[in-house]
């Protein structure tokens, strides 16, 4: 056995009682909430920095960065017509205030193609889809589903769970700015009723109260391993929204970066700088990711490891992003240790990674799969059941070791970037252009379809 080989199965060894990332995880859910902007969302900043310094990171900072805040006051919902009775409703980030009454419409899942089959009945109604997909497509995501409803006349749009539980789910509607209608979410026992009314010709009255203001937001992130130029970059987001704890969504995400940190602060053989970085704002646009991909000489930064969604299940999933060289490097490590792991090649613009893959930087996500015959969709996450009593503490460690090891490994490899085209087309496949382009975040210069087909 080599010196390298034994020091990294002593650290490893080390690892595996190492609650750091558990005890970071308790501190940030015991926070009123950590929403964008919110006082506890700065707390939290300041708990990942001391949790990173106290890892051995190097060089921790904690940089502002401007957004805009977004508040929830009261959100009332009730059918009218055939019956009068209220439901229990909350509004989505960047709701506008509203007050409204309308045709209930139901849209499904909320899928471009169920929207259009409405057509015309969505004018001035209140559409109502399912925060789930159709079996055998990729996932539509709630910005796509709300973009489409408003694009074609929707007046207000209700998310409604597909978990039971009495558990309205919550997630943005726009990147950073009001939207153009109110949207509420609803409880999967609510949205049973909901679409017994539609098909009675029901009329609903919503009112919302929410207010969007300017704020501010913090980057926290430091370094480990060799001075060099380029760098591989660990991010993860501390923020979540203020309905939870956030536990899953995404306080393991960021408990398991930082276990990796101090992993990789102890790991030998490290051939570049590893940045680790928490990042806010992500629930509400990916603003702290953004951000720092604007500040980052990206034509130094190799890949960019996203660790949104690790830790909360057994088995590790790894998005990669349309690289094969990465999903190759992936089963690579953990086979060499033995460990399971589930790939997504498919590249999807919905977390951290985004900012720095659109910008052609290879992205590596790192999620888990739930048990088998788990709900499709978040689960837990987005409702007040993302407690922190859902988090298994070894899957933390676990993962934390597999991070760490991924990340060593690509300090060690080059990996090509993503051409602009390829990643465009990857998309295209799975037919994301639509949605995306309801959502405002297809990228600029990327052109239509039809634009790329003339040429």
């Amino acid at each position: 056995m080599t010196g390298d080989e034994a020091d990294l199965e002593s650290v490893l060894g080390r690892a595996w009682s190492d609650d750091r990332a558990w005890d970071l995880l308790t501190r940030l859910t015991e926070l009123p909430d950590r929403m964008g902007g919110s006082a506890g969302e700065q707390r939290a900043a300041e708990l990942v920095g001391d949790a990173l310094s106290d890892g051995g990171v190097e060089g921790v900072r904690r940089e502002s960065f401007p957004m805009r805040r977004w508040e929830r006051g009261t959100t009332e919902l009730a059918v009218v017509e055939p019956v009068e009775r209220s439901f229990p409703a909350i509004a989505l980030p960047y709701s506008p205030a509203g007050d409204l009454e309308g045709p209930v419409v139901d849209v499904g899942y909320g899928t471009p193609k169920e929207i259009d089959a409405v057509g015309d009945e969505l004018q001035g109604a209140i559409a109502v889809a399912s925060t789930t997909t159709p079996p055998g497509q990729r996932f539509v995501h709630r910005m796509e589903k709300f973009g489409h409803a408003a694009a074609t006349g929707a007046a207000a749009f209700v998310f409604a769970n597909h978990v039971p539980g009495q558990l309205p789910p919550t997630g943005a509607l726009t990147f950073d700015g009001e939207a153009a209608i109110p949207g509420v979410g609803v409880s999967r026992e609510t949205h049973d009723w909901l679409t017994e009314y539609a098909e009675r010709g029901g009329r609903v009255r919503l009112r919302v109260d929410a207010k969007t203001t300017d704020g501010t937001s913090r980057n926290v992130h430091g370094t480990v391993g060799p001075d060099t130029d380029e760098e591989v970059l660990v991010v993860a987001h501390y923020d979540a929204h203020d309905v939870a704890e956030g536990a899953l969504d995404n306080g393991c995400g960021i408990a398991t970066i930082v276990g990796a940190a101090k992993i990789l602060a102890d790991l030998p053989g490290l051939e570049r700088r590893v940045r680790i970085a928490g990042v806010g704002c992500e629930e509400i646009g990916l603003l702290g990711a953004e951000t720092l991909a604007e500040k980052l000489d990206l034509e130094d930064v190799r890949a960019v490891v996203n660790v949104d969604g690790a830790g909360r299940f057994r088995n590790l999933k790894a998005y990669s992003h349309a690289s094969e060289p990465l999903e190759t490097l992936v089963d690579r490590v953990t086979s060499e240790v033995g460990q399971p792991v589930v790939h997504e090649p498919d590249p999807h613009p919905f977390s951290d990674h985004w900012p720095f893959l659109k910008r052609g930087v290879p992205a590596l996500q790192l999620h888990s799969e739930p048990p088998e015959g788990g709900e499709r969709g978040r689960g837990w996450g987005h409702t007040a059941a993302d407690t922190r009593d859902k988090v298994d503490r070894r899957n933390l460690r676990e993962h934390a070791m597999l991070t760490a090891l991924l990340v060593r490994a690509l300090t060690r490899h080059e990996v090509p970037r993503i051409a602009a085209d390829e990643l465009r087309e990857a998309l295209r496949e799975q037919a994301y252009e639509p949605g995306m382009r309801a959502a405002d975040i297809w990228p600029e210069g990327w052109g239509s379809k039809s634009e790329s087909e003339s040429k």
